[in-house]
């Protein structure tokens, strides 16, 4: 369907970007800053990480200019990721520039939802209505546990202001983790009491290889819904995320959802690409190959040398991923950008 669609767009003119495999690749992910309000144990090392200097962080500007360019080559959805990106000053006055972006389809934003119950109706007044939110357990205990503090009963305030509203869809991502997440039976629950979409996402181990103490098959997860009474499968939600299946309990408003990361990987269908907070195309979450993107943006802004490094970097995309241990020397998930 997908190729389907972009061979009519390229019939009628469009400008498509297809990488070396024939992935057309029309999905952008922004990380705005490095910096979060929590420090969850699979993305921030206990030691903490070097942030990056202000001047170093591209300005909004910068990221703006990026995007406008990627836009007209055949980028048409875009997400906002960090670190945290409510945390970053005059965040709403980002989302509106971005959300008048000619031609871009699809404006959403991941965050965790600490700081949504007061940001939630300027975000939607901007021109943003679609969330991914990251919480891995409803359980207060283990989410201050596993966040190194965080109120897991702020996300929810968050998330219940986003719905009243009109963020929709809603997304919760669940990293499934031993001993924190494997217990489908509280987001079952969530589901029938919110018009919300449960995706369970299997660990990846970006930075620490495929040795990991809490990776838990999605399989272990999934065969929970079999003694669920009701569950029957659904239609995805409106979005671009690559889970696999959904599935209702009974008429529940909301959904639950599975992404198998590792064991049963999508990238054949890959059509992403991520900004990291400092400047670089990063083609693949597994991959450190990068392109620099800083040279079309400094001191001035260059638009063909913008457009020559989106494609150069397009081309390099990998066809699959590959884990290797990087001894802690590559980026964290919190330094690539959700």
């Amino acid at each position: 369907m997908r190729k389907a669609r972009g061979k009519r767009q390229e019939a009628r003119g469009k400008k498509v970007l297809r990488d070396a495999c024939g992935r057309r690749i029309d999905y952008l992910r922004i990380s705005v800053i490095d910096r979060c309000n929590l420090r969850c144990v699979y993305c921030t090392p206990e030691q903490g990480v070097d942030l990056l200097p202000r001047d170093r962080i591209l300005a909004y500007e910068e990221m703006l200019a990026f995007s406008k360019v990627a836009v007209i080559n055949g980028i048409d959805k875009i997400r906002l990721t960090g670190g945290e990106p409510l945390i970053r000053r005059d965040i709403i006055g980002f989302v509106e520039r971005m959300a008048k972006i000619p031609g871009l389809k699809d404006l959403s934003m991941t965050t965790n939802a600490i700081l949504l119950e007061e940001l939630a109706l300027p975000l939607y007044d901007a021109g943003l209505h679609r969330l991914n939110i990251g919480i891995d357990t409803l359980d207060p205990g283990k989410f201050k546990e596993i966040t190194r503090g965080g109120d897991v009963n702020q996300a929810i305030k968050g998330i219940e202001k986003a719905l009243e509203i009109g963020f929709s869809p809603v997304k919760i991502n669940v990293v499934i983790m031993k001993g924190v997440s494997e217990d489908i039976t509280p987001f079952v629950k969530f589901i029938k009491d919110y018009p919300i979409h449960v995706r369970f996402i299997e660990y990846m181990p970006v930075s620490n290889g495929l040795k990991s103490k809490f990776f838990v098959p999605i399989s272990k997860v999934r065969d929970q819904l079999k003694n669920v009474e009701g569950v029957h499968k659904a239609p995805a939600p409106v979005g671009f995320g690559p889970a696999r299946e959904y599935y209702k309990v009974g008429d529940s408003a909301g959904t639950i959802g599975f992404i198998p990361a590792m064991s049963e990987h999508f990238c054949e269908e890959c059509s992403r690409l991520r900004l990291t907070a400092d400047g670089k195309l990063r083609l693949c979450l597994f991959s450190d190959t990068e392109v620099d993107i800083l040279g079309g943006l400094r001191p001035k802004v260059d638009d063909k040398k913008l457009t020559a490094l989106l494609k150069e970097a397009v081309k390099l995309k990998p066809a699959e991923y590959s884990i290797v241990k990087r001894d802690g020397k590559g980026r964290t998930m919190s330094q690539i950008g959700g």
